[in-house]
């Protein structure tokens, strides 16, 4: 079977092996005669963005690079990817990477001919209507991760150093105009983010699986997702050359990002302050706090997880055969048990409980927690402690 498609949900979207050639194509239905691309440093000097570049000077498709932007963007990077768009006169952003350097692209694309202050445009109430939507640019949005899923997002993470907090700027029309999902583009990538993001995927997946709204059809995407995860994660991470294993990855991460319009959950809500103030990849920090979360949220769960258990055919049933099976294949993918594996201790527990509470993630969460919940859980995570 041909792993490849023309899709047109939730945006146009371009996918399979070999098809970052067919980007010059989509520059032009965009009307994109100088676009800006944006990456982020460890990324723009490897073979996916200089097939890109290739790709756009064969085409004699006039282009910049930048790519001073953090594996945690901050607002300073939008400012000065904002300073080279309009330095150079370009007329569109491809954005390509993980979502560091995705989400930095449709905000730099956003933030292009706004008048505003970035941290206006949070996601809060009815800031998205204070952006003046005739001064976007397009974006074409090439993931070389399979994980965040920012390509097919409406909104992207930015941290206010000042207040060090994530904050999610949103406006509807951030959703990139194009995808072009290419599998070849994302086996450069080592295990160990392959692991991370994959899992970052699954929790996309799950949480929205698990929110409490009404969403048949983001439930029907979350089990799908999962279930490549279930077949597929664990070949990406042993063989980055499987292309078949990267293709159903890529998909999977595609339709995480697609379900979570349903709702996050307790997973998001921590794990964007943990980034935020420690600077801990978000992926991994989703990776490892999933457990810790499934045992607090166990009782409003345990009918999705007798589901979830048997579409992905798991021995036993329930939610200890979900528990099971995301505990097997962290260990097997190499994510650490604990957050205080990778370094963090629980100083700042109450703080971080308290911002988990604030984020917008919170709301999704299957039950109500407070910001005692998400501190104890916190501790709970640095601590390695997971028990029924």
């Amino acid at each position: 079977m041909t792993l490849a498609g023309n899709w047109n949900y939730p945006t146009h979207i371009r996918f399979g092996a070999g098809r970052i050639s067919e980007l010059p194509g989509l520059c032009a239905e965009l009307g994109m005669r100088n676009p800006l691309i944006i990456t982020d440093a460890g990324l723009a000097g490897l073979p996916p963005v200089q097939k890109l570049l290739s790709v756009l000077s064969a085409a004699d498709i006039a282009h910049a690079l930048f790519h001073e932007l953090r594996p945690n963007p901050i607002g300073r990077d939008v400012t000065a990817g904002v300073a080279a768009l309009r330095a150079g006169a370009h007329d569109g952003v491809i954005a390509i990477g993980g979502g560091s350097a995705l989400d930095v692209g449709k905000t730099v694309a956003l933030m292009a001919g706004q008048n505003r202050p970035l941290w206006d445009f949070e996601d809060v109430g009815d800031n998205w209507k204070r952006v003046d939507a005739t001064a976007m640019l397009p974006v074409i949005a090439i993931p070389t991760t399979a994980g965040t899923g920012s390509e097919v997002g409406r909104a992207a993470l930015i941290i206010d150093e000042a207040a060090q907090r994530k904050v999610i700027i949103f406006h509807p029309a951030m959703l990139p105009s194009r995808v072009l999902a290419d599998p070849e583009l994302t086996t450069g990538l080592p295990s160990r983010l392959t692991a991370a993001t994959g899992i970052d995927a699954l929790v996309h997946n799950f949480e929205a699986f698990c929110a409490p709204a009404y969403h048949p059809l983001a439930d029907g995407i979350a089990l799908q997702g999962m279930r490549l995860v279930h077949d597929f994660l664990l070949r990406a991470v042993n063989d980055g050359n499987d292309i078949e294993a990267r293709s159903q990855m890529l998909a999977a991460s595609l339709m995480g990002a697609t379900a979570f319009q349903k709702g996050l959950g307790a997973v998001h809500a921590l794990a964007h302050p943990i980034g935020a103030v420690f600077d801990v990849h978000h992926g991994l920090a989703n990776a490892i706090l999933l457990p810790y979360v499934m045992q607090r949220n166990r009782t409003a769960i345990t009918e999705k997880m007798v589901t979830l258990a048997r579409v992905l055919d798991l021995p036993g049933s329930g939610y200890d055969a979900v528990l099971q099976w995301v505990l097997t294949l962290r260990r097997e993918a190499g994510i650490p048990d604990s957050l205080g594996d990778i370094g963090l201790n629980d100083a700042r527990a109450v703080e971080i409980g308290a911002m988990a509470k604030a984020d917008p993630s919170d709301g999704g969460n299957p039950c109500l927690l407070s910001a005692d919940d998400y501190r104890h859980i916190f501790m709970e995570a640095v601590a390695g402690r997971l028990h029924d």
